[in-house]
């Protein structure tokens, strides 16, 4: 069985995964209940308790607060319009399959101050996820990371890219077909095209597999902040995040082709 084989038959096994994330939007609620269930078995004053207990579901409405601001829903104010910001901030934008594999990776690097999930290149407005994943919209998976140029420079994020895709495929990412699923790098001005261009030709001389390099370089269009189902995803369901990657052979192709440098 050959590689893109292997990786269908992975797809199949996979392919409801994501359509069952549906069924979580109110998990971190349920969660919070739980955790507040969880004090009743405590040996605390009643009074404590209850105390503890709303305290726990005060913080978790800020924290779903916090998270509708940074990450707002889909027409939100968070669509792409420039590299540059009045607070000195700027924006990638980057697809490489899977968008929430790709929050992790820059989420890590110091500088980055906050990454989305969402939808781009496409040219249906305010896109649903069952759209995009169906395919006929025309928009790709991608994360969208607002970073702070002075303490960490687009040449980074563009090598952080780089090391968490397979860059050998088209309209494919791992186990995910479809143009939905097509590494592609969307540029906010002139300097970050270039500064993909020559990203791209220096990894042509010195990738240390033998495939063809087939990622593209356009500039950002609009871009539609995912479900926020999916903002954070590994972090608020990680055992559904790290079946569906592993399940996916994410890791094993990027060690495949990185070596020790592979993202993850």
């Amino acid at each position: 069985m050959n590689y893109l084989q292997s990786l269908k038959l992975q797809s199949l096994k996979l392919q409801s995964l994501k359509l069952q994330s549906l069924k979580v939007q109110s998990l971190k609620v349920q969660s919070l209940k739980f955790q507040s269930l969880k004090l009743q078995s405590l040996r605390l004053p009643l009074f404590m308790r209850a105390t503890l207990a709303a305290l726990i579901m005060l913080f978790g409405a800020h924290g779903a607060i916090k998270a509708q601001a940074t990450n707002p829903a889909p027409g939100g104010s968070a669509a792409a319009s420039g590299s540059g910001s009045a607070n000195g901030l700027a924006k990638a934008t980057f697809a490489g399959g899977c968008f929430w594999c790709m929050e992790g990776p820059f989420d890590k690097i110091k500088g980055v101050v906050s990454t989305t999930s969402g939808y781009t290149g496409g040219k249906v407005d305010n896109p649903s996820y069952q759209q995009v994943s169906a395919g006929s919209t025309g928009h790709t998976e991608a994360v969208q990371i607002v970073y702070d140029p002075k303490q960490v420079s687009y040449d980074k994020l563009l090598e952080v890219f780089w090391l968490n895709i397979d860059p050998t495929v088209k309209d494919r990412q791992f186990c995910d077909g479809g143009s939905q699923y097509r590494p592609e790098i969307f540029a906010h001005d002139d300097a970050q095209k270039q500064a993909a261009e020559r990203s791209r030709e220096a990894l042509k001389r010195s990738k240390p597999f033998p495939a063809a390099i087939v990622v593209d370089i356009t500039m950002a269009s609009k871009f539609w902040p995912a479900e926020e189902y999916h903002q954070d995803y590994y972090l608020k369901n990680p055992l559904r995040y790290k079946y569906y990657r592993n399940g996916c052979g994410r890791d094993a192709r990027l060690k495949e082709l990185w070596g020790d440098k592979a993202g993850g």
